[in-house]
């Protein structure tokens, strides 16, 4: 099988400004997303030695001496897969506090560690947090995006641009996994991301969790794909299953720890009290999705309400993506009150600024478009930064009181 492409990872340049002052940086994403590719990239330029506690030698000796594993590594490594050895934890936050020098321990893992108590705990103030996800669009086309700035500086200008059409659709079943990119069709990929759910699930959250019956994971994962982009409904998640909502719950958490979902919080706001308090459901991966749904981009075409779901999955992961190597910290959150106002995105960055993005899987926005976006605008006061609706158009326009009508491409373009 033909290797994966090498795609610059924007996420690098935050990666290395972290080592040069921290004792062990994390690299935390899904599998497969390309986290060993950038820790040994990053790593081979600056002399370090490579472990991965996959390999069964190297984690059966960090089980059998935690302490004298740690003191017999060379001066500068690479730990891959650590949620696999949280028995070492402790010491290395030995290790670090006898000598902080800056980018001894590059990590990565493949679970969320703020989830991870015995890692979250033991390296608390000595570890920096890096989550990389699957390739960006902007990634793909090589292009580094200043949508998030445009977003809140208010820098969009009138213009045309080609309309995506079903070149979305593939964009969106394509996913942004490399190694199921670089397969030559569309039934490949989709075949890459059934085994790979597969896989992950039989090794990492068996490693994470005791499941009684691990096949109910894919299930339930597929049934979450098909809920992508609505509110979190346990009991509907749950009644397929013979098992209770609180297990389901817990399923649905571990599901979120290995990155295959996220939960997307409800904003707030002490000016109304009228606000829906309940987290979206997002897939961590539009391609996932598409395949456990078992819809191509030319079915996804045609299916116009599965596109939309996942059309505001995609700009939610892109936009996600985008911000993970951002300068500044930008919280994401959805907004509806109970009169059925509502706006997809709502990005707060430092400071308080909030802006907020609808998405629209037409090729024409009206003014009606914008009724969610405005009763954000009144809701923030003067925080507000602008509010956009990206639709599957060709023109840039505005819509007045720091308002505008955007092409989805303009996200990567």
């Amino acid at each position: 099988m033909a290797a994966a492409p090498l795609y610059r990872r924007f996420a690098e340049a935050g990666l290395v400004e972290a080592l040069s002052d921290t004792p062990a940086v994390l690299i935390h994403g899904p599998r497969q997303c390309g986290k060993t590719t950038l820790a040994r990239s990053v790593g081979d330029a600056r002399e370090y030695t490579y472990f991965s506690f996959d390999d069964d030698v190297t984690l059966a000796a960090a089980k059998a001496d935690p302490v004298g594993f740690v003191a017999e590594l060379p001066e500068r490594v690479v730990l891959d897969e650590v949620q696999r050895a949280p028995m070492i934890f402790a010491a290395l936050k030995s290790a670090i506090d006898r000598r902080r020098t800056p980018g001894r321990f590059l990590l990565t893992g493949s679970a969320n560690v703020l989830l991870l108590p015995a890692l979250s705990d033991s390296l608390a103030g000595r570890l920096g947090l890096l989550r990389l996800h699957p390739l960006a669009q902007c990634e793909l086309v090589a292009h580094e995006s200043s949508f998030i700035d445009l977003l809140f500086d208010g820098g969009f200008k009138i213009r045309k641009l080609g309309r995506l059409g079903k070149a979305l659709a593939e964009r969106i079943a394509a996913g942004g996994y490399p190694a199921a990119l670089a397969r030559s069709t569309a039934r490949r990929r989709a075949v890459w991301y059934r085994d790979y759910i597969e896989t992950l699930v039989q090794r990492d959250v068996r490693d994470l969790a005791r499941i009684a019956s691990l096949d109910t994971l894919p299930r339930l994962l597929a049934l979450a794909a098909g809920q992508t982009a609505r509110l979190i409904n346990i009991s509907d998640l749950a009644s397929p299953f013979q098992l209770s909502r609180p297990t389901i719950r817990d399923y649905v958490t571990l599901l979120e720890q290995v990155f295959l979902i996220d939960e997307l919080p409800p904003w707030h706001s002490n000016r109304l009290s009228r606000l829906v308090k309940t987290p979206k459901l997002h897939v961590g991966d539009t391609g996932v999705a598409c395949a456990l749904l078992g819809v191509d981009a030319a079915g996804l075409w045609q299916d116009r309400s599965t596109f939309g779901q996942l059309l505001e999955t995609f700009v939610y992961q892109e936009l996600r993506r985008q911000a993970s190597w951002y300068t500044g910290e930008i919280r994401f959150s959805h907004f509806r009150d109970k009169d059925g106002a509502e706006v997809d995105l709502v990005l707060e960055r430092e400071g308080g600024q909030i802006a907020g993005v609808e998405v629209k899987a037409a090729a024409t926005v009206t003014t009606a478009d914008f009724r969610g976006l405005r009763k954000l605008r009144d809701a923030s006061g003067r925080k507000f930064a602008s509010g956009v609706v990206l639709y599957d158009g060709e023109t840039v326009a505005g819509f007045g009181d720091e308002m505008h009508a955007v092409p989805i491409r303009t996200l990567w373009e």
